[in-house]
């Protein structure tokens, strides 16, 4: 009898994607964020698309998108959210000296005859107004800041009701040739309710070398919907052996389940994670 490498459970981790359209779902972004409350904007993008005009040949103007991501947390959870503006008709971004709009106290938003209105701060430094939003979101539980040399961290999150196991990740790295041992983390009264299971993976090539720490990795759920996720990171500097674990498990993760990852304040589809990896890798071997 065979038992299965994953866990199934009825667990409550949302994979975050929410159209903002109406009044109702105003209210639902607001309270599902807290306002965004004491949180931070890490990046803001505009886009303008242009059609060309066949009749006259030119270009015209065809939509303007804008794209703000957030971080901040709420319930004991580090958030990464990236909300899509659609149908832009006004937008300003605008800082003083001494003045920053990447600070959040809580975000205003409104909607009047299908127009959504939002204010990113207080002052109106950050300002959009469109026809409709759309949230993604990645979630996980607080961890202690990343120190100086803590260099890399990569987070999963799915909707599937199954979750991947130390069994069966400890079995996909000797299939890959890159055996591992497993160190469990000792559970504290103060670690977060939905952490699963938490330790380190360390390659058995590294075993008995002084300070090796390996990758971390936590897996955690449940929340407010049914999924599961994951962090893996590289605790002080990074050498290859490490930096080949954390890419290998992060690619076994993404093709075996579907889900969103993050890196930085970046969100990836889950399938579109082998080429964003390798167009990150080419890009850093053209700045060399």
């Amino acid at each position: 009898m065979r038992t299965s490498p994953f866990v199934s459970r009825c667990v409550t981790i949302p994979l975050v994607k929410q159209s903002i359209k109406s009044k109702e779902d105003v209210r639902w972004l607001l309270g599902h964020t807290g306002g965004f409350r004491g949180g931070y904007v890490t990046d803001v993008q505009v886009s303008k698309r242009r059609l060309l005009d066949e009749a006259s040949g030119r270009e015209v103007p065809a939509g303007t998108m804008v794209t703000v991501v957030v971080r901040y947390r709420i319930h004991q959870m580090v958030r990464v959210a990236k909300l899509t503006m659609t149908g832009v008709t006004d937008f300003s971004m605008f800082e003083q000296e001494g003045a920053d709009c990447s600070t959040l106290g809580v975000i205003q938003v409104e909607m009047n005859d299908g127009t959504l209105r939002f204010w990113f701060d207080p002052q109106g430094e950050l300002y959009v107004v469109c026809e409709e939003a759309l949230l993604e979101e990645v979630a996980a539980p607080s961890l202690e800041p990343l120190s100086l040399e803590q260099v890399a961290q990569w987070t999963f999150q799915s909707g599937m009701p199954d979750w991947p196991t130390v069994t069966w990740l400890l079995a996909e790295l000797d299939v890959a040739a890159v055996p591992c041992t497993w160190r469990a983390t000792t559970s504290s009264s103060g670690r977060h309710p939905s952490i699963q299971w938490e330790g380190d993976l360390l390659p058995a090539s590294m075993q008995g070398a002084v300070d090796a720490t390996g990758v971390h990795c936590m897996l955690y759920g449940p929340l407010d919907g049914p999924g599961f996720g994951v962090v893996l990171r590289v605790r002080g500097v990074q050498d290859r052996r490490t930096g080949q674990v954390l890419s290998l498990l992060a690619d076994l993760i993404a093709q075996r389940f579907s889900g969103q990852c993050l890196v930085g304040n970046t969100i990836i589809p889950g399938g579109e994670w082998q080429n964003w990896k390798s167009f990150e890798q080419q890009r850093g071997a053209d700045v060399k």
